[in-house]
C-alpha cells in the first residue's frame, strides 16, 4: 500500500521563499525584464501540463532511507567474513587429497588429467622419496623439488630433465657429507634402491675423511710438522663399490678425494688417496659395465696408484673418456696410461693435464698413438714434455690416423720440436686442432711452421699465443685457419642441405 499523500513542508517553505525573492526582482528595472519572461516561460510550461496529476510527495518519515542518520551500521565480527561463496565439492577433495597425499598418494593415477595437474601443483616438495619416486614422473613437480633446495639449477648438464637432477644431486649430497665409521648408513641404503632407476651422472666433488681423535699426550707442535709434511696416518674415504654397483644406469662417474671449504682446519691428510681407496676404487670401475667416463683429478694421483688403476680397467668394454688431470703422475704412470690405450681399451678423449710426465712418458704415450685407431682427443698441456718428447709425440701423428685434436701447451718446446709439427701439418690429414701456446718456438720455428700450413687444409684451430713465433708468421697460419674454416662451414651446409633435400 502506498504512503498517504501529504504536503512537503520544506516545498512549500521553498516556494514562499521564491515568490519573495520574485517580488523583489519585479521591482526593480532589469528585474521587471527577467520577470515578464519568466511568466511567458511559465505560462508556456502550465499550458503543457495542464490535465496532468502531481506526482505525490512521500513522507521523509515513511522513508528511513532518506535520512543517513537514521541508517544502521553492520560491521561483521569475523575480520575474513567475504561475499566468496561456499567451495566446490572437487575443491575441498582435493585440498584433503593434498594434506593427506603421504598416505593417499595410491589416488592419483585414479584422478582425472585436471585434477591430477591440481594436485601435482600443490602437494609438497618435503614429501619422502619412498612416495614420490616411482608415482611422480611430472616434470614440474621436480622442478619445484630442486629450486626449493638448490640455490642454482642447471637442468641442462642432467639432460634438461628435473627428475634426474634431483636424484643425482641428492645422491651427490649424501655421499659427499659421509662420514666414514660416523654417519648412519640407514640414509644412504634407503636411498639408493629408489635412485637406481634415474642416476646417470655421479659428480662427486669431496669426500670427508673419518674423525679420528688424536693420541693422549701428542705435541701440538708435532701435529703441526707433520701436517705440514703430510706424514700423518692415512685415512681412508668411502667405499664406492656398494654404491655403483646398485646403479645400473651409471654412464659418468667423476670424484675428487680432498674436502672443500676447510679453512683452518685445513690438513694435508684431507687430501690423500690412499692405496686402499685406489685399490677399492679400482674394483668398482672395472665391474661398473656401462660406464662410459671416469673423471679422478685433483686426488694426488701418483704413478703407483695409476698403475693400480689401469691394471684393473685393461679392456674395460664401454670406457671412453679418462679424466686424470691435476694429479702426480709422472712416467712410469705414463707408461702404464700408454699400454692402456694401446688396443687395450675404447677410448676416444684421454686427459693427462697438469701432471709431471718428462719425455720417457712422452715416449710411451707416443708409441702408443702409433698403433690406436680410437683416440680423438689428447691433452697434455702443463707437464715436462720438453723437445725430447714433444718431437716424439709429433712423429706419432704423422702414422696416426684417428687424433683430431692434441694439446701440447705449456711443456717447455722450442723449435726443434715446431721443425717435427712443420713435417706433421702436411703428412696428417686428420687432425683439426693443435695448441702450441705457451712454447718458445721462435721466429724460425713459426716460419717453418708457416711454410707447413700453406699446404694443409684440414687445420681450423692453432693456438700461437707467447710462442714467440713472429707476427707475420702468426699472421699468415691464422689467414689460412680463416680459410680453412670457411670450407668448412660450406661443407656443412652443403651437407645438411643434401639431407634436408632427401626429407
Amino acid at each position: 500500500m502506498d504512503p498517504p499523500l501529504t504536503e512537503n513542508k520544506e516545498n512549500v517553505e521553498n516556494g514562499g521563499g521564491e515568490d519573495k525573492k520574485s517580488e523583489k526582482d519585479a521591482k526593480s528595472p532589469a528585474g521587471s525584464r527577467a520577470g515578464s519572461a519568466k511568466s511567458q516561460r511559465s505560462q508556456k510550461s502550465n499550458g503543457s501540463q495542464k490535465g496532468r496529476i502531481p506526482s505525490p510527495i512521500r513522507s521523509a518519515k515513511d522513508n528511513p532511507a532518506a535520512d543517513m542518520r537514521n541508517m544502521r551500521r553492520i560491521i561483521a565480527e569475523d575480520p575474513e567474513w567475504s561475499l566468496a561463496t561456499v567451495p566446490m565439492l572437487w575443491e575441498l577433495c582435493i585440498k584433503h587429497i593434498v594434506g593427506n597425499f603421504e598416505y593417499n598418494s595410491k589416488i592419483l593415477d585414479k584422478l582425472l588429467p585436471k585434477h591430477k595437474t591440481k594436485v601435482l601443483e600443490k602437494i609438497s616438495t618435503d614429501l619422502p622419496l619412498k612416495v614420490t619416486s616411482n608415482l611422480v614422473e611430472d616434470e614440474g613437480y621436480w622442478k619445484r623439488c630442486c629450486k626449493a633446495r638448490w640455490a642454482i639449477c642447471d637442468v641442462s648438464a642432467y639432460g634438461n630433465n628435473w627428475k634426474r637432477m634431483y636424484f643425482e644431486r641428492n645422491l651427490q649430497d649424501i655421499i659427499e657429507h659421509f662420514v666414514p665409521e660416523n654417519t648412519d648408513p640407514e640414509e644412504l641404503d634407503s636411498t639408493l634402491p629408489l635412485s637406481a632407476n634415474f642416476v646417470k651422472k655421479l659428480d662427486i666433488r669431496q669426500l670427508l675423511p673419518p674423525v679420528k681423535e688424536a693420541p693422549k699426550g701428542f705435541d701440538d707442535d708435532v701435529s703441526d710438522a707433520g701436517s705440514e709434511a703430510g706424514d700423518g696416518p692415512e685415512t681412508d674415504h668411502f667405499d664406492f663399490g656398494p654404491v655403483l654397483q646398485k646403479l645400473p644406469l651409471l654412464e659418468e662417474f667423476r670424484v675428487t678425494y680432498g674436502v672443500r671449504d676447510c679453512g683452518m682446519n685445513f690438513d694435508w691428510n684431507l687430501f690423500q688417496f690412499t692405496a686402499r681407496d685406489c685399490l677399492l676404487l679400482s674394483k668398482c670401475i672395472a665391474a661398473c659395465k656401462t660406464l662410459k667416463v671416469l673423471c679422478l683429478h685433483r686426488s694426488k694421483v701418483d704413478d703407483d696408484r695409476v698403475r693400480v688403476l689401469i691394471s684393473h680397467i685393461l679392456d674395460h668394454p664401454s670406457l671412453e673418456e679418462l679424466d686424470l688431470s691435476h694429479n702426480i703422475i709422472g712416467d712410469r704412470g705414463a707408461r702404464a696410461v700408454g699400454k692402456f690405450i694401446n688396443n687395450h681399451s675404447q677410448l676416444k678423449i684421454l686427459n693427462l693435464c697438469d701432471n709431471q710426465i718428462r719425455a720417457a712418458g712422452a715416449q710411451a704415450i707416443a708409441h702408443a698413438l702409433t698403433k690406436n685407431t680410437t683416440l680423438h682427443s689428447l691433452n697434455l698441456r702443463l707437464n715436462r714434455l720438453g723437445d725430447e718428447g714433444g718431437q716424439a709425440v709429433c712423429r706419432s701423428l704423422m702414422k696416426n690416423s684417428t687424433l683430431k685434436e692434441i694439446n701440447l701447451s705449456t711443456n717447455d718446446m722450442t723449435e726443434p720440436t715446431a721443425a717435427v709439427l712443420a713435417q706433421v701439418v702436411i703428412q696428417n690429414t686428420t687432425i683439426k686442432s693443435l695448441d702450441l701456446s705457451c712454447n718458445k718456438l721462435g721466429a724460425d720455428g713459426g716460419k717453418q711452421l708457416q711454410e707447413g700450413m700453406e699446404e694443409n687444409n684440414t687445420i681450423t684451430h692453432m693456438d700461437l699465443r707467447f710462442t714467440q713465433c713472429g707476427q707475420e708468421s702468426e699472421f699468415i697460419i691464422n689467414q689460412i685457419l680463416a680459410k680453412s674454416q670457411d670450407r668448412e662451414r660450406e661443407s656443412k651446409e652443403k651437407n645438411m642441405n643434401e639431407v634436408n633435400s632427401k626429407k
